[in-house]
C-alpha cells in the first residue's frame, strides 16, 4: 500500500510541480521528473530506496570487474584471439606511455607559464617599488626645503 500524497505518476499535480520546480530552481524540478520517472521503483520507503541503489552498485562493480581481462580498462572483453589481444595490449600499454609522457609535457608548461608569471610579477613590484621610493624620495626632499629650519 502506497499512502504517498503525490503518487509517481503522469498527472496534472505532478505535471505542475515539475514545471513549477523547474522555474523556480532546475535541480528541483529534475528531482520530480526523476521521481515520477523511477519513484515505483523505489516503492517510497528510504530502505527500499537504499535497496534499489545497492542492487545497481552491485551490478556497476560486477560488470566494470567482468570487463577488465587483465587490460586494466573496463568494456575490453577478451575478442577470442589470443594474437589480436596481444596486440591490444601493446598497444594500449604504448598509448598510456604516451599519455604519460603528455601530461608529464603539460605539468612542465604549467610550471614554466607559473614561473613566467612570477617573473613578471617579481619585475611589475620592482618597478613599483622604484617608482614609489623616486616619489617618497622626491616628496620627503620638497618638504624638507619648503618647511626645514631654513624656510
Amino acid at each position: 500500500m502506497n499512502t504517498a500524497i503525490i503518487k509517481p505518476q503522469w498527472s496534472p499535480l505532478t505535471i505542475a510541480l515539475m514545471v513549477l520546480g523547474f522555474i523556480i530552481f532546475w535541480p528541483l524540478g529534475l528531482a520530480v521528473l526523476a521521481y515520477i520517472l523511477w519513484g515505483e521503483k523505489f516503492g517510497g520507503s528510504a530502505e527500499q530506496a537504499q535497496a534499489y541503489w545497492n542492487k545497481g552498485c552491485r551490478y556497476m562493480r560486477n560488470n566494470t570487474h567482468k570487463h577488465r581481462h587483465g587490460f586494466g580498462r573496463p568494456g575490453f572483453a577478451s575478442s577470442g584471439n589470443a594474437a589480436f589481444d596481444d596486440y591490444r595490449a601493446e598497444q594500449l600499454r604504448r598509448l598510456d606511455e604516451e599519455r604519460a609522457r603528455l601530461d608529464a609535457e603539460i605539468d612542465a608548461f604549467h610550471e614554466y607559464m607559473a614561473n613566467l608569471r612570477k617573473a613578471k610579477d617579481r619585475e611589475e613590484f620592482d618597478r613599483f617599488m622604484s617608482e614609489h621610493r623616486g616619489n617618497r624620495q622626491g616628496f620627503g626632499d620638497e618638504q624638507n626645503k619648503d618647511w626645514g629650519p631654513n624656510g
